[in-house]
């Protein structure tokens, strides 16, 4: 089977595409990317010589590059990793968001509807929900409810991909997450920020009181999850994927300062951010019923295994946090060691 892997140049779908490919021998890959800030070419090097994969630069939102990728490639499936996912950007300008999220999904589903692929897996976010009080958690049938420009547009996705199922019996179904973490994740996110900044000594901006809960899930398990979805998910469904690991931002940040071995008083509070949802929880019990899936990797030791790729990776790290990186933080924060300032994912 050829499957057009979207975004696969960015943090979750270069995951996707080196999962796959060490363990389906059955599967080529397209990995079809624009490479923007977050897109890098090198989070795929190791998989760069095999044969199962091929690498196009492309622009989900541009109809005339979508077609003739699938023309030239003749693709059979698709994984829409291919996103703007960061909400403060989305906050700034939602344009793009909509542009890529929106209207490069509309042009996705249109050429797998010409092309009669097999299936396609949207992958969305745990975010569409909105917010969460102390308890409870998201399931498939909760209403979306979201709180920013990037959630909206993810919701917006994800409802086109629902009604091309029940319009055109396009096999299209979703997936929404909870946060990710690992290697290769782009130095905006809140685990990467907290740890490159530990490792330089940097302060550790939080937003808020630091209590913000979110559910952690290591990037390879969501890959995982991923895979069976293209494999044996139903058209037409929404399949949750979370861990069960939920902490909140202080614990997230504690738990990095043990581990790298620095003080607490690199820990520095900052103004909240607009719409700041409180609290994300997945019920995920759909997917270990149907596909009998159930995370592997505990949080500390996922949070482990990152740091230390983190400390053997850092030419990587700082070849991305470039100048237009840093001047885009330099006009969300006035002193400039608040320029790699802590957001969520």
């Amino acid at each position: 089977m050829k499957v057009l892997v979207t975004g696969g140049a960015g943090f979750i779908g270069s995951s996707f595409v080196r999962y796959v490919l060490r363990m389906r021998k059955e599967i080529d890959v397209v990995n079809f990317d624009l490479l923007t800030y977050a897109g890098n070419l090198r989070n795929v090097e190791e998989v760069a010589a095999n044969p199962q994969y091929q690498f196009v630069r492309g622009d989900i939102a541009d109809e005339t590059q979508v077609e003739n990728v699938f023309e030239q490639h003749r693709i059979e499936a698709i994984v829409n990793f291919a996103a703007e996912t960061h909400v403060d950007r989305s906050i700034e300008d939602s344009r793009p968001f909509l542009r890529t999220n929106v209207e490069g999904t509309r042009c996705l589903l249109e050429q797998a509807r010409k092309h009669k692929i097999s299936k396609y897996v949207q992958i969305s976010t745990d975010e569409v929900y909105g917010s969460l009080g102390s308890t409870g958690s998201f399931r498939e049938n909760s209403p979306l409810d979201p709180s920013s420009p990037y959630s909206a547009s993810k919701a917006a996705a994800d409802l086109l991909v629902l009604a091309y199922y029940k319009t055109h019996r396009l096999p299209g179904l979703v997936t929404r997450c909870s946060n990710n973490y690992g290697p290769y994740q782009f130095p905006e996110k809140l685990i990467p920020v907290l740890i490159t900044n530990a490792m330089e000594d940097r302060s550790l901006p939080i937003y808020g009181d630091g209590l913000n809960v979110r559910e952690w899930i290591f990037a390879d398990e969501h890959s995982r999850a991923v895979l069976l979805a293209l494999e044996r998910g139903t058209p037409g469904e929404i399949y949750n994927i979370g861990s069960g690991h939920e902490k909140t931002n202080l614990e997230v940040v504690g738990e990095i300062l043990r581990l790298t071995n620095k003080p607490e008083s690199l820990i520095q509070f900052v103004k909240d951010r607009p719409g700041h949802d409180r609290r994300y929880s997945i019920d995920c019990s759909k997917i270990r019923r149907e596909w009998g899936w159930s995370p592997e990797m505990d949080f500390a030791s996922g949070l482990a295994t990152t740091i230390e790729w983190y400390r053997t990776n850092q030419a990587w790290v700082r070849e991305i946090k470039d100048a237009s990186y840093l001047s885009y933080y330099d006009r969300m924060y006035t002193r400039r060691d608040q320029t790699l300032a802590v957001l969520d994912s």
